[in-house]
């Protein structure tokens, strides 16, 4: 909501204090502010008294931002390609004739990497936003089928690939959709027995042994030192948004920790709240695979601080049971994790700026309670 967002900045006041005052997460804040989640009325009474407005003008703000969604899409990358239905339909009209006349709607979605649209009842269609995101479609459909057996939870089921046209410059995927709502969005009715599946999960990924083929090797890599020179711009760039100096010596405290010395091992490689699919409160799904590949285990700690309270951490941690320096480094990856989008995703996509907020305001918990 436009209007919200000026008066935030007019008043020097952040997204989290807002939030706070509807008692809602930032998360949730975040989707509101971006027009992806409907407000209680009782919500919208508290942010027009809030803001010193009537209810009538904040109304009128909301439906001026729901217009403007219908008829544009924010793009959160330069060079970003233009994607739209009319596109999705042509391709699917040329490649897959089967599916051409099922419905087709754009999902509204904080992903960063896939535009989604849902086809028909039951699939989605998943188009790279941006290069970087290419290869993840062929890279899901190799893999995901050879991991589903081993796993405890589902995982995307990888139905068709599409080929560049059209203007359209990548490869494009056919997916089975899943019910539900991502944990940004959804509820998660017990996190102690989340907690427990989660952890369940990521040991499972850990005992995967494919060894009669070449196994990827994860783009998240097996060390954090890589990721220092790109920590500290973002610790500079976020100047009177974070605790700047508890920031830092999280992260050096991050870089002492020792190395993983054993061979890699299946990672996920990006599992937070966006990649975990809720059903009837509880986690039903883990999706988008792109970072998967053998890495170092400490990279699936990233769960632990983008869900998970500092108490039911120690749940998924007794569980899971990683050393310590694997948890030390987990937390260094979570929080560099969380540097990197918040200021790159601030502007474009403020909920999940919000999600990398509340990650770093749980690392920093961590590290200033010596957990």
């Amino acid at each position: 909501m436009n209007q919200i967002m000026t008066w935030l900045e007019q008043q020097n006041k952040s997204t989290q204090w807002l939030a706070d005052e509807i008692r809602v997460s930032i998360s949730t804040m975040g989707h509101i502010l971006n027009g992806e989640h409907d407000l209680l009325p009782e919500q919208m009474a508290q942010i027009a008294r809030v803001l010193g407005i009537t209810l009538e003008e904040l109304t009128a703000d909301a439906n001026s931002d729901d217009s403007n969604l219908q008829n544009s899409t924010t793009k959160m990358h330069a060079n970003e390609v233009e994607i739209d239905a009319s596109l999705v339909k042509r391709l699917l009209a040329a490649q897959f004739p089967q599916w051409a006349e099922l419905p087709l709607k754009r999902v509204k979605s904080s992903g960063t990497d896939n535009a989604i649209f849902r086809l028909g009842e039951d699939m989605a269609v998943r188009m790279p936003r941006i290069e970087w995101a290419t290869g993840q479609a062929e890279m899901e459909h190799l893999w995901l089928p050879r991991l589903a057996p081993h796993l405890p939870l589902a995982i995307p089921a990888p139905l068709a690939i599409g080929m560049p046209a059209e203007g359209y410059p990548w490869q494009w995927a056919v997916y089975q959709w899943f019910k539900g709502e991502d944990a940004i969005v959804g509820r998660i009715d017990d996190l102690e027995k989340a907690a427990t599946v989660m952890a369940q999960f990521i040991a499972a990924m850990k005992r995967i042994n494919l060894a009669d083929v070449t196994l990827p090797a994860s783009s998240r890599g097996m060390t954090l030192a890589p990721r220092d020179t790109g920590v500290r711009k973002a610790i500079e760039e976020l100047k009177g948004m974070i605790d700047q100096g508890a920031a830092t010596l999280a992260w050096e405290s991050a870089l002492k920790a020792p190395e993983w010395q054993g061979p890699g091992v299946w990672i996920h490689g990006d599992i937070h709240a966006g990649n975990l699919i809720i059903e009837q409160g509880q986690i039903a799904a883990v999706i988008d695979f792109g970072c998967m590949g053998l890495g170092d285990p400490a990279c699936d700690m990233l769960f632990a601080w983008s869900i998970l309270t500092t108490e039911t951490r120690e749940i998924f941690r007794a569980v899971l049971q990683p050393d310590e320096a694997t948890w030390a480094r987990g937390r260094g990856y979570a929080l560099s994790m969380g540097l990197f989008a918040l200021p790159y995703y601030k502007d474009t996509n403020p909920v999940f700026a919000g999600v990398a907020r509340h990650i770093i305001d749980e690392v920093l918990t961590d590290h200033r309670n010596g957990v």
